[in-house]
């Protein structure tokens, strides 16, 4: 696999490669949403490495680059590797592109005929990446959501950390 490191964002380099991949293997694909374009959602560092969003006229995908040597681990093309994130573990799949080199993708979406906009589109991916990064809301025992491992903050603890 053609391994880089990606020192800064990856975002202009998600974008050429997946515009690439839609002029030269998606162009007369039957499912290709019209109202959307490529586009590379909040690429942000995530334990040393890449993590964001990028959404297609085909699918929305969680994208993982390296951005170090260290605590990468290859998937091999076309395989799977599972990623622990607070939400949960998640298969990610290995590719490479010539844009990117090595790459791992979660596939979230496919096909892209539910988003009417990119607008929404965009919106969904960004909502995706927060919930990725947020750890699931536990259940009290009287069956209601709490946020899971969140102190309590009463207005007089509020006040006495003043």
């Amino acid at each position: 696999m053609s391994f880089r490191i990606h020192r800064d964002s990856p975002t202009d380099l998600v974008e050429e490669a997946f515009f690439r991949i839609q002029r030269e293997q998606m162009a007369d694909v039957p499912i290709l949403n019209p109202a959307l374009n490529v586009e590379a959602v909040d690429f942000q560092r995530w334990q040393a490495h890449w993590l964001g969003i990028v959404i297609t006229p085909w699918c929305m995908s969680i994208l993982l680059l390296p951005g170090s040597q260290q605590d990468w681990i290859s998937a091999g093309q076309n395989k799977r590797r599972f990623v622990k994130f607070p939400a949960g573990d998640f298969a990610f799949l290995g590719g490479v592109e010539p844009e990117l080199g090595e790459y791992q993708s979660c596939s979230l979406f496919s096909p892209m005929d539910r988003f009417p906009t990119q607008r929404e589109a965009t919106q969904t991916a960004r909502a995706s990446l927060i919930g990725l990064l947020s750890a699931p809301a536990a259940k009290s025992a009287a069956g209601e959501e709490k946020p899971a491992d969140k102190p309590s903050l009463s207005r007089r603890r509020f006040f006495a950390m003043r």
